[in-house]
């Protein structure tokens, strides 16, 4: 795995709440979600019910995109990440223990659980450098 790559992983182990938008037929929806991250399989895992907009949108086009971040008024301190995936119904139980192993009050809900493919990264941290950016695509793996 890449530098780029560990440097967001590090950042997104930090985190757990990513917001995520779909699109379908003109409609746009944003969403909230809990999520863990698999640095091996670069795919987030995600719970969500199957009546949502987003998952309805989703169910005619898994292309979505998201964004992590860290909320802080302090310049030099800005971090966040964007991504792009393909939103998938999660087939792996390995995966489904991974999720449930960060968040295992949920388990008693049976929720439906979700992986996020991605195909790119985008990370502003400013940590680095006003501005600097970190860009990760599958495609250039």
């Amino acid at each position: 795995m890449d530098k780029t790559l560990d440097k967001i992983d590090i950042f997104l182990q930090k985190h757990h709440v990513l917001s995520l938008a779909s699109y379908h037929q003109g409609e746009l929806s944003v969403c909230s979600l809990f999520y863990t991250y698999n640095k091996d399989l670069n795919s987030f895992i995600v719970a969500s019910d199957n009546s949502t907009t987003h998952i309805q949108h989703i169910k005619n086009n898994n292309k979505i995109a998201g964004n992590i971040l860290l909320e802080t008024n302090i310049i030099g301190k800005i971090q966040g990440v964007q991504f792009r995936g393909d939103f998938l119904e999660l087939q792996d139980k390995n995966l489904k223990k991974l999720y449930f192993s960060k968040f295992p009050y949920t388990k008693m809900l049976n929720p439906q659980l979700w992986q996020i493919k991605i195909n790119s990264f985008k990370m502003t941290d400013n940590t680095l450098g006003f501005g600097k950016k970190l860009i990760w695509n599958k495609s250039l793996v």
